[in-house]
């Protein structure tokens, strides 16, 4: 050995860890970039909670029973004693904040986006790392379809945008986790019967958490599972009218998607819609993002009944599967610390369950157009409606209307809310007419 030369061996980052640097920066802060603009375009606002939270909050907000908090989680005591781990996925920190933070005053849905780093033990391979980012959106305090309709679209819009390869959606519903239950003890019944050929995993599971049998890749497993009983068969007629309604929207929407009763998603708080978008371009790891309704995980937590929805994605999935470097934003909002300022609000003057679908097409076909645009996801009246829309500083609002004969139309008045003039218009004709004027200005 020379003199000088250093006998240390040299450090490298752990295991299932990464550096960041050069132009790979850059393409993040421009994915990131392209969320914040369609993601406060639709109403949504940044949060970023702690990179650790009490042990408990995953316990009982994630389930024992998953892998994430059986196998997966970096937990450690401080010098005090508690227990702490390190946040292996955003839903359960958003709810513990929005119960914290009293959010439940707000106008609701509260809607929140965050760009976050998490942390799980996993098998380091390409796209799963033990520290990874992840994008995310929730919806907290609204129950209505539109409500899953909207987050699904924003997913699918934005990775569409990002230039993902192949791109699938898979869309499922798990139902209310009281129709769940008959459905669980057949299930249940079915894994015990055929027991001999299952993993040891899923025998393990079988009472704790037998629809994670649907996720097995073991080929025993897989072969039990072709003649399981499907959930989606035996939902009951709210929870079916639910997913209906919401593959209207989607429909409306001109999302396209593929119904698979298989799908599972891998926490347990999860209920009625769950969704999965892959990537062909990733091969086995194919996933990229998905999500779900929450309607039970806030009371899990120790607050009251509260709906929720929300997906999360993975960023390296997401550069992994992109083609080339994500269309930098061109709207000065994204640079900007205030908000987007709202350009369209859509109100329903008449049945929701009526009027829902054109008003949600209205919504959609602005939010394509570059639009910031939002409308009502809480039920409010009319009045309730206007004055949302009042407070969120909207230039126009275009109010969806039965026609004057309740016939199988509809009529849309665009009003003003600055100038304070309205006129009655075609409903495919409120975006074209939003785009002239705020060009004109």
């Amino acid at each position: 050995m020379s003199r000088g030369q250093s006998t240390q061996r040299k450090l490298k980052a752990p295991r299932g860890t990464f550096d960041v640097l050069g132009e790979e920066s850059a393409r993040r802060s421009a994915l990131e970039a392209r969320a914040r603009a369609l993601l406060e375009a639709a109403g949504y606002e940044r949060i970023e909670t702690p990179t650790f939270e009490a042990t408990e909050l995953f316990a009982r907000g994630v389930g024992a029973s998953t892998d994430i908090v059986r196998k997966e989680m970096f937990t450690f005591e401080d010098q005090a004693g508690r227990s702490l781990t390190l946040r292996p996925e955003g839903t359960a920190p958003v709810c513990r904040a929005y119960l914290e933070h009293g959010m439940h005053k707000r106008r609701q849905p509260v809607k929140l986006w965050y760009w976050s780093s998490f942390f799980r033990h996993e098998r380091a391979q390409a796209g799963r790392y033990r520290q990874f980012w992840q994008l995310g959106a929730e919806a907290i305090g609204a129950e209505d379809p539109a409500v899953d309709a909207e987050l699904i679209w924003l997913l699918s819009t934005l990775l569409a945008q990002l230039g993902v390869r192949g791109l699938r959606l898979r869309l499922s519903s798990l139902g209310s986790a009281q129709s769940r239950r008959a459905y669980r003890e057949r299930l249940q019944a079915h894994l015990r019967a055929n027991e001999a050929s299952l993993s040891e995993d899923v025998r393990g599971r079988i009472e704790l958490n037998p629809l994670r049998a649907f996720d097995s890749e073991h080929p025993g497993t897989r072969q039990v599972m072709q003649s399981a009983p499907r959930l989606l068969d035996e939902l009951d007629a709210h929870d079916a009218e639910h997913f209906a309604r919401v593959r209207e929207l989607l429909d409306l929407a001109g999302v396209s998607y593929e119904l698979d009763p298989t799908l599972v998603r891998g926490l347990d708080y999860y209920t009625r819609t769950v969704f999965e978008l892959t990537s062909d371009a990733l091969g086995a790891q194919s996933g990229v993002g998905g999500g779900g309704r929450y309607d039970g995980l806030i009371e899990q937590l120790g607050g009251p009944p509260t709906p929720g929805m929300g997906w999360a994605a993975g960023v390296e999935r997401i550069m992994l599967a992109g083609d080339g470097e994500p269309e930098q934003p061109g709207h000065a909002r994204v640079q900007a610390p205030a908000p987007a300022p709202l350009e369209l609000f859509v109100a329903l003057a008449g049945p929701r369950e009526r009027l829902r679908g054109v008003a949600f097409a209205l919504l959609s076909e602005a939010r394509s157009a570059d639009l910031s645009a939002q409308m009502d996801l809480a039920g409010r009246s009319l009045k309730g409606q206007l004055g949302l829309a009042d407070a969120l500083g909207a230039r126009y609002v275009a109010i969806v209307e039965d026609t004057p004969a309740g016939g199988a139309g509809w009529r849309t008045t665009l009003k003003d809310m600055q100038g304070g003039g309205q006129r009655e218009m075609a409903t495919d004709a409120v975006v074209h007419a939003v785009l002239r004027s705020h060009h004109a200005l």
